[in-house]
């Protein structure tokens, strides 16, 4: 696993963390069942403070791409597992505040296509 952080940059460091091995992970660079290395000593070797490795991993065990397993460390997650939950879930309860709201399927599809081209445009 390579990580740069280039803390010129407008992001934060943790954010910087995140994106790179959540891309890796994707990317099959890091494959699923992967062990990341400790929030310790990912820490030490980018020269970050130990809190802000551990608010990247947060965040992508948050987003299902890591998963930790106690004292025997952090993996690299089956792929989309918990992430096509979590969007499941949020597409239903989109779906019913859609009708509950009186649009049809073309607006709600439509509001979504919208903000998808958003999101990934950035």
């Amino acid at each position: 696993m390579t990580l740069k952080i280039h803390i010129a940059e407008g992001a934060a460091p943790y954010e910087q963390v995140r994106a790179q091995i959540a891309e890796q992970a994707r990317s099959g660079e890091l494959p699923v069942g992967h062990r990341l290395p400790t929030v310790r000593g990912l820490a030490e070797s980018l020269g970050l403070a130990a809190n802000t490795v551990a608010k990247a991993y947060r965040a992508l065990e948050a987003d299902g791409v890591i998963e930790t397993r106690g004292r025997h460390g952090t993996y690299v997650a089956a792929a989309g597992s918990a992430a096509a939950r979590e969007v499941a879930a949020a597409a239903g309860a989109y779906g019913e505040r859609a009708r509950r709201l009186g649009l049809t399927q073309d607006e709600a599809l439509a509001a979504v296509r919208d903000a998808l081209r958003a999101a990934y445009q950035e």
